[in-house]
């Protein structure tokens, strides 16, 4: 139905794998999608880490195979594996959650990073992507890219034009702010309908709160923020964001954690709005 693509043109972390999971996650259990997050990072598991423990899980797994080292198993799993159907062109025989981890049954599946420590096999990899996500689009309703800092230009600028909803992360930071109104400026690529903007790990006390940035950014409706939350962080790092997000479903307004899931249910919504939007005027 829908590609999402997650990117940010700084340096700087901006909260952008987490802003992908906090929403990935709270669709799947509010809405009836089948929704894949797919990361697309090189040593690095931020997004597997939310939601399991993988350290765990690896000396389990460790121990069952007598102490082999595990990134050297099950290489027809993962990445890895679609990039090898892929490559013997056998990929329309095949179903993409064979190659997923599974999150909720038949909602939401994860397809992790490479497990290569090695740069140029993950740069090799890395040119398979944009038909992962197209064979990925074929099998979900909603596919979430969280596009890597350390990925190839040539494949971030592929899955950008596949995209179509492109969400563009920043801080509440004036140089990153304006940063962004320069890449609008001089790219015609972002002044396109299918752009939102999201403040990750959003501070509601700063003086770029999200009425003032909208504002200054001269946006028609509102930017989008995943505030910064402690239970939020904890989960993420223990690999509970799946439990925490069902414990806060039925949340009281008088909660702490209240602005964090309405702020989260609000970007649902204007996802959702600007998706049949864009394929109304399709």
């Amino acid at each position: 139905m829908a590609i999402i693509a997650f990117w940010s043109n700084e340096g700087k972390e901006t909260g952008q794998t987490m802003s992908m999971v906090a929403l990935s996650t709270y669709l799947a259990i509010e809405h009836n999608y089948r929704i894949i997050d797919i990361s697309t990072n090189y040593r690095n598991q931020t997004l597997e880490n939310c939601y399991w423990d993988l350290t765990r899980e690896a000396n389990l797994m460790k121990g069952l195979m007598g102490g082999q080292d595990i990134t050297q198993i099950g290489v027809e799993s993962g990445v890895e594996g679609l990039v090898q159907i892929i490559s013997a062109n056998r990929i329309g025989s095949e179903r993409m959650s064979n190659y997923t981890k599974v999150v909720f049954k038949d909602r939401l599946d994860v397809l992790c990073a490479p497990k290569t420590k090695n740069f140029a096999e993950y740069k090799e990899i890395a040119q398979f992507y944009p038909n992962i996500i197209q064979f990925a689009n074929a099998n979900y309703d909603m596919v979430f890219v969280d596009i890597s800092k350390t990925m190839p230009q040539e494949q971030v600028r592929q899955i950008l034009e596949l995209a179509n909803v492109i969400v563009i992360n920043i801080t509440q930071n004036l140089q990153i702010i304006n940063n962004y109104i320069r890449l609008k400026e001089n790219n015609e690529f972002f002044k396109k309908n299918n752009i939102l903007v999201n403040v990750g790990r959003y501070d509601s006390y700063s003086k770029y709160n999200s009425k003032n940035i909208t504002r200054y950014l001269k946006e028609k409706k509102q930017i989008q923020t995943i505030p910064y939350n402690t239970l939020f962080l904890e989960a993420s790092s223990e690999g509970k964001v799946a439990d925490l997000f069902l414990r806060l479903r039925k949340i009281e307004v008088d909660d702490t954690n209240f602005t964090f899931m309405n702020e989260i249910s609000r970007f649902a919504k204007d996802l959702i709005y600007k998706i049949q939007e864009l394929q109304l005027k399709a």
